[in-house]
């Protein structure tokens, strides 16, 4: 696990990055501005139009997503040489972690030894698949390691060790004290991850939208193609990834843009060939496609009704046994906090965890390599259900309940309103296979073609899966939600020791000891 240190960009790596991030903006905010203005006016033409009747729906949850602070001490592998040092390590509400000397520091108010914020980091428990983690990123030199050469790690192996893999980013080693702590770190870290990756697509901002839209173009003009997990983490924080990737494609977007002036004949002479290509390649799978995403989603959202049905009935337990007030507004408490609840929670997310593997067979037919973004919507969507739930049944419960009642009446008027939210539930099943908003380019016209096609295909499957006749699924009648996978339980993380990786990223790494790439 040898290696040496990254050291600082010189001059003239200073100059070539500067040049690289300059290139990079001139092609990118030209097409950025027109995404925000079409973005922009697709917010005033849906705000304009007719409004379909409300009914009865949930109500938005006016809490923001975040995750619950998480506070402890823990070991750290750091220091020249590296060796094992006691710490105190806090989870922010945004997914920042810092760490501090001792216990002391944090309260009195200093200044953390340092912070970081967790997008793009994959949490591993098991120190010898980190290991292995390390060597298949950054094998050794030939010649360049010997088996008398000191080893950190194992030289004083931890019990409950926590490792923060990120592609290329230092990586982070910590430690716990006991196996619960680790479990519960875990936990808040994974939701940490989740929370800072889908950022953007959370977003119902014109600027977020037009930023992926501007993405998604700028990254087809330089040949990727497809969907992947780059999109994950802030503007700024994918702007830095996607400079990482190939810019091959240059040439590529010169030749596109000369494209402009020969465009309008194209429809006809794509589609014949394309209308036969999708029917022998594409509709034989998109069935299947479609089961594997309702069997992910109708999985999650079961587990949140099972969750929130339990945390109502412990409501109406405690309100029939006559509780005090005090025990009453403990309890209402801690049921508006269940979505912020990563223990509680865990429950849903690891449905959605467990669907990695199938959505990986997505990969092979569709090069679709952004299974940890489907997962992470899937997580999202639990989540932001879950408050939606919560916050309607809370409403609805201090609509119903006076001081008239006795706690018979008040518990059966719950019943009534439990009754109410649930049925809410099962009418989200349909919404969730959101679909992008379609780019206003004349380069995209081939575009256009294939998601006309397909999304007649699209919404023919999800009728028959669902069991809807008269009901489609359009872009205007579909919530936007994001998507992604994280590790499976910690038994099953342990023994695979492996991490996704990011399609056109490289292979730049800066683990414990920042080893440098390969090839260099």
């Amino acid at each position: 696990m040898g290696g040496r240190p990254s050291s600082p960009l010189d001059k003239r790596q200073q100059q070539h990055l500067r040049g690289q991030v300059d290139t990079m903006l001139r092609d990118f905010l030209p097409c950025s501005c027109e995404q925000l203005a079409a973005s922009v006016l697709r917010q005033i033409s849906r705000e304009l139009g007719p409004q379909e009747p409300a009914g009865c729906q949930l109500m938005r949850s006016k809490k923001l997503p975040r995750v619950r602070e998480h506070q402890g001490p823990l070991t750290q592998l750091w220091g020249h040489p590296p060796r094992w040092q006691p710490i105190f390590c806090v989870l922010r509400g945004d997914g920042r972690l810092e760490w501090f000397s001792h216990r002391e520091e944090y309260e009195n108010g200093g200044h953390p030894l340092s912070s970081v914020a967790l997008t793009g980091y994959t949490v591993l428990t098991s120190q010898r698949d980190y290991l292995c983690l390390l060597d298949a990123l950054c094998p050794v030199p030939s010649g360049g390691h010997t088996q008398e050469e000191p080893e950190p790690l194992l030289e004083m192996p931890v019990n409950f060790p926590l490792f923060l893999q990120h592609p290329f980013r230092r990586h982070l080693c910590f430690s716990a004290a006991t196996g619960e702590a680790r479990r519960a770190w875990r936990l808040a870290l994974q939701g940490g991850i989740r929370l800072r990756g889908t950022v953007l697509q959370r977003s119902q901002a014109p600027a977020a939208r037009a930023f992926l839209d501007a993405l998604r173009l700028y990254r087809q003009r330089r040949g990727h193609f497809g969907e992947d997990d780059v999109t994950l983490g802030s503007d700024a924080e994918v702007s830095a990834v996607i400079r990482t990737e190939d810019p091959a494609g240059q040439g590529r977007t010169k030749k596109g843009r000369g494209m402009r002036g020969g465009c309008l004949p194209i429809p006809g002479e794509v589609e014949g060939p394309l209308e036969t290509c999708l029917r022998g390649r594409v509709d034989t799978q998109l069935s299947r496609v479609t089961q594997k995403l309702l069997s992910t989603v109708e999985a999650v959202l079961s587990t949140v009704q099972t969750l929130l049905a339990q945390g109502m009935d412990r409501l109406s337990r405690h309100l029939r046994g006559s509780p005090s007030s005090t025990r009453l507004r403990k309890e209402v408490y801690s049921f508006g906090e269940m979505p912020w609840d990563s223990e509680l929670m865990h429950a849903c997310y690891r449905e959605a965890e467990r669907s990695q593997k199938r959505l990986g067979q997505l990969v092979a037919p569709f090069g679709f390599f952004g299974t940890r973004s489907l997962v992470f919507g899937a997580q999202d969507l639990a989540q932001q259900l879950m408050a939606d739930a919560v916050a309607t049944f809370l409403q609805l419960a201090d609509q119903c309940l006076t001081a008239a009642l006795d706690c018979t009446q008040a518990a059966q008027q719950l019943e009534k309103v439990r009754g109410r939210v649930l049925k809410e539930l099962p009418e989200f099943e349909g919404e969730v296979l959101a679909m992008g908003s379609p780019a206003l380019t004349i380069e995209g016209i081939y575009e256009d073609i294939v998601r006309g096609v397909l999304l007649q295909r699209i919404d023919g499957e999800l009728k028959k899966a669902l069991g809807v006749s008269d009901t489609s699924c359009t872009l205007d009648g579909c919530s936007e939600a994001p998507w992604d996978p994280t590790g499976a339980d910690e038994e099953t993380e342990a023994q695979r020791g492996t991490c996704p990786r990011q399609p056109g990223s490289g292979a730049e790494v800066q683990p414990l000891c920042s080893r440098p790439p390969p090839g260099t």
